[in-house]
């Protein structure tokens, strides 16, 4: 496996286990009172939103070729970090709260 492929490996890996986050946040909105229900249906869809553009930029690294795809990895290390960081804040956040 090449340093793309494993790379790519890791990222899908990410992107599925913020999707399995987004569904544990949406079970528990719908157990919760009417004011817990709001703000996580909110952040489920901040969350949702940020998956959704980490998964178009996970496309756009996957069909770059050559040293494309390394310039691209550059500057997506640090907005994959951010977004990691938000979803463990909120997933943390409402596992306590909810």
């Amino acid at each position: 496996m090449n340093d793309k492929e494993a790379y790519l490996q890791k990222l899908q890996a990410k992107l599925d286990e913020w999707e399995a986050d987004i569904a544990a946040l949406k079970a528990k909105a719908s157990e919760a009172n009417a004011d817990a229900q709001i703000e996580l249906n909110k952040q489920i869809r901040e969350l949702e939103s940020e998956k959704n553009d980490m998964k178009q930029k996970y496309e756009e690294l996957k069909t770059a070729s050559g040293d494309a795809w390394r310039d691209l990895r550059n500057g997506m290390d640090s907005a994959w970090d951010r977004v990691s960081a938000s979803f463990k804040s909120a997933v943390d956040r409402f596992r306590v709260s909810v």
